[in-house]
């Protein structure tokens, strides 16, 4: 070989080093920032980017995807004095290559500790019970006030979540206390307003209850009262019956009255719950004798023989003395006896 072919050779070589220095492929994700003898010139997309070789150099690889920060766990003291252990996790992602790579040095290491001192701050702002209650506030704190501060350096700060929050154990013991107290206080609140409605309720019936049974006795009053007016409306038709009988003369009318009221007394009598044996005043004759005038006074009075056919008038009783015999009484002692 000789010199010719040595020379093309190596500018054979020199020509392939030089196409593979100004080639650059960028991967999806990433963005490359060139520099050109240490100055920033342009941002190379992902694909494949041609660049003038041994001037200009890739001066940073930027990963532009969303990417996670951890918070490690600090302390934090409350409003009310309240310290308690908070860790957290914070969402980024590069918009500006450029920005992220040339305004900033150690862009994780900036990004943490901006979201550490502001959790002190906003959460150092407000009482361990809002502190406890209202997270997705405090996220949203955090998440306003940690976007406008890194805003300058090309960042995209997307969501930042606190992990966990953990009170004193005295503290959250005296919480647990809290809480039971509170909750026996609902119970007994609730329990005295079931007896007090069921009270109401129970009132509210027997008032119910005692209306009604005031109607019902006031209507009962009223029929009782209805009853007792046609009864006496009925005793004053017969009265006036009878009376018109006896001042026609019509002395069977005065027999049938009076047997009447006497048949009644003797049933009132026999019919006495303190009596055991009745004495008869009279004869028993004289019972059967009065049934069997009130039968007479009946048929004279509707004038048949109970089936249908009239009966002739009986002839009243001659007036005068009327011989009578001597009644008997059972009771007397018997001569000879």
């Amino acid at each position: 070989m000789g010199g010719f072919d040595i020379v093309v050779v190596s500018l054979v070589v020199l020509v392939i080093l030089v196409l593979f220095a100004g080639i650059k492929t960028v991967p999806q994700g990433y963005r490359y920032t060139i520099e050109r003898f240490g100055r920033y010139t342009r941002t190379l997309e992902p694909g494949l980017n041609l660049i003038l070789p041994f001037i200009d150099r890739v001066g940073a690889k930027m990963n532009v995807m969303e990417q996670v920060l951890n918070v490690p766990t600090q302390e934090v003291i409350t409003r009310d004095n309240a310290s308690v252990s908070v860790d957290a996790v914070t969402f980024f992602q590069v918009l500006n290559a450029a920005q992220a790579t040339y305004q900033v040095s150690n862009l994780q290491n900036a990004i943490l500790n901006l979201t550490m001192t502001n959790i002190r701050s906003v959460m150092g702002s407000m009482d361990l019970d809002e502190l406890l209650s209202n997270r997705d506030t405090i996220n949203d704190k955090l998440l306003r006030v940690v976007d406008e501060a890194v805003g300058p350096w090309g960042i995209k700060v997307t969501r930042v979540e606190l992990k966990d929050i953990q009170p004193p154990r005295d503290l959250v013991d005296a919480m647990a206390r809290q809480m039971k107290a509170e909750r026996e206080k609902r119970a007994q609140v609730l329990e005295a307003e079931g007896s007090r409605n069921a009270q109401i309720l129970r009132a509210e019936g027997a008032k119910q209850a005692a209306i009604l049974q005031a109607e019902g006795q006031r209507e009962a009053a009223y029929r009782n009262a209805e009853a007792r007016e046609r009864l006496a409306e009925a005793e004053a038709k017969a009265t006036t019956m009878v009376s018109a009988a006896i001042a026609a003369g019509d002395v069977q009318a005065i027999n049938y009255f009076v047997a009447q009221k006497y048949t009644e007394a003797l049933t009132a009598i026999g019919s006495a719950s303190n009596s055991k044996i009745v004495l008869m005043p009279m004869e028993a004759s004289s019972i059967i004798g009065s049934l069997a005038g009130i039968g007479a006074i009946a048929r004279e009075v509707f004038g048949n023989d109970g089936d249908g056919n009239p009966q002739p008038p009986r002839p009243r009783p001659q007036t005068g003395p009327v011989r009578t015999t001597p009644a008997i009484n059972p009771l007397a002692p018997t001569r000879g006896g």
